[in-house]
């Protein structure tokens, strides 16, 4: 650890650490003399201050007072940004992958598929959760994944706080695979897979208005249900899809169904057809591991593509990281990333506040909370994260996490592993590595 990265942990972990131990309550603090980047696209501001009271983002940016009656933690040296928001992972939804009973990722066998619920199987206390904390993850777009149709079912929003409450909306997207993926589900053609989305929509609306026909309707009277919300645009309908042929033909969905609120996931393509997403409205949650193509749909796929989209004027978030031990928390690497493509010759990055904004407040303005997450402006939620360093950068770390106002333990498996074996002293281990 530096010498730089060591100051700062003890400034921040001190007397003032103390006082705003974990508890319960959201608490009043400001940061002060930190670099602080608010996540709307800005550049960061040196030598700035942040205001959290009752929960809520008070004030931040340069020239802010403290209200008196606030405790005051000094981040010289460190950098505060609004936690990350990751637009669409598995989080919480599995703690081993190849044990299928801790695993609700999948349900191939179910007879639902559009009613299935995520928000019913969110484990607070899964260790991918306390890891995604740990690196300035605070809120998080979860899924499960389409299996037996195309239909995945709805989403939920969650947040990675340690509290045994972390469902903040239920119901709050349906998730939807065309493409190769939703062909080889359907029966082997994306024909198939247009045709069961078509009829999924039809059958919903005769459920809506009155007309259903259990007898001869493909879906269940639970799944057509919940397509409901769907056809009526209450609740965005993500579609997955990478190649620039199925991204039109969704484009062109609008004109069918013109109150379907969509989101395109994937899109390793986009790049090819960016000026026609940015004209229908659309917003991208694109996967920023898309650099190479790994299929016959992403034969176009460069890492260029979020960069181009974006100076097209497309609304894209970098999402599509799984919830395991190296997924969400990878986010910030990938914005850097990114923003290190721009000094690429004939390669398209981001700048560094764009990159940041496309993991805090993008994500959470496609998910619904633009304003109230992602960002560090007054009203919004207390999501502030104190980093060791420039948080796009690989080297660096939080040293604190607040989730709406409430500071967050910073411990889990890995964590207390590392303490365990960080010198040869076996005195301190437990009785069963007695030999």
């Amino acid at each position: 650890m530096s010498a730089l990265r060591k100051a700062i942990r003890i400034a921040l972990t001190g007397t003032a650490a103390a006082a705003l131990g974990v508890s319960a309550s959201a608490q009043d603090f400001a940061i002060t003399g930190a670099t602080v980047a608010t996540g709307d696209g800005s550049q960061p501001v040196e030598n700035a201050t942040v205001v959290v009271r009752g929960g809520k983002v008070v004030a931040a940016g340069a020239g802010v007072s403290v209200p008196a009656g606030v405790t005051v933690l000094d981040g010289t040296g460190s950098w505060v940004t609004p936690g990350i928001f990751m637009p669409l992972t598995d989080l919480g939804l599995y703690d081993v992958g190849a044990v299928s009973e801790s695993n609700d990722i999948r349900a191939g066998d179910s007879p639902f598929s559009a009613a299935l619920d995520a928000s019913t199987a969110v484990n607070y206390a899964s260790q991918h959760v306390a890891v995604s904390r740990v690196g300035g993850v605070t809120r998080a777009s979860i899924t499960t994944a389409p299996a037996g149709s195309i239909f995945a079912g709805q989403g939920a929003v969650i947040d990675t706080g340690s509290d045994p409450q972390p469902v903040v909306k239920a119901r709050a997207f349906q998730m939807v695979a065309l493409g190769e993926r939703g062909a080889r589900l359907a029966g082997g053609s994306r024909v198939a897979a247009f045709a069961e989305f078509a009829n999924a929509l039809r059958e919903a609306r005769d459920y809506a208005n009155g007309r259903w026909d259990a007898e001869s309707a493909h879906l269940t009277r639970s799944d057509a249900a919940a397509l409901g919300p769907v056809l009526s645009g209450a609740q965005p309908l993500y579609i997955y899809v990478e190649r620039a042929s199925d991204i039109r033909a969704v484009i062109g969905l609008q004109s069918t169904y013109p109150n379907l609120d969509l989101v395109l996931v994937g899109v390793s393509e986009g790049w090819l057809v960016a000026n026609e997403i940015a004209a229908s409205g659309i917003p991208v949650i694109a996967d920023p591991l898309d650099n190479l193509p790994s299929s016959f749909e992403q034969l176009a796929a460069t890492q260029s593509n979020v960069g181009r989209m974006v100076d097209a004027g497309v609304k894209v978030a970098i999402g599509g990281l799984s919830g395991g031990i190296t997924g969400p928390r990878t986010a910030p690497q990938f914005a850097g990333n990114l923003v290190a493509l721009s000094s690429v010759p004939g390669a398209t990055g981001l700048s560094w506040g764009e990159a940041l904004a496309s993991i805090t407040s993008i994500p959470a303005a496609i998910s619904g909370y633009g304003g109230r997450y992602g960002v560090l402006a007054p009203g919004a939620a207390g999501d502030v994260v104190v980093w060791d360093g420039d948080p796009l950068e690989v080297s660096s770390a939080p040293v604190r996490v607040f989730i709406d106002g409430v500071e967050q333990p910073l411990s889990n498996h890995q964590t207390r592993l590392r303490e365990r074996y960080r010198d040869l002293d076996e005195s301190d281990l437990p009785k069963a590595y007695d030999w």
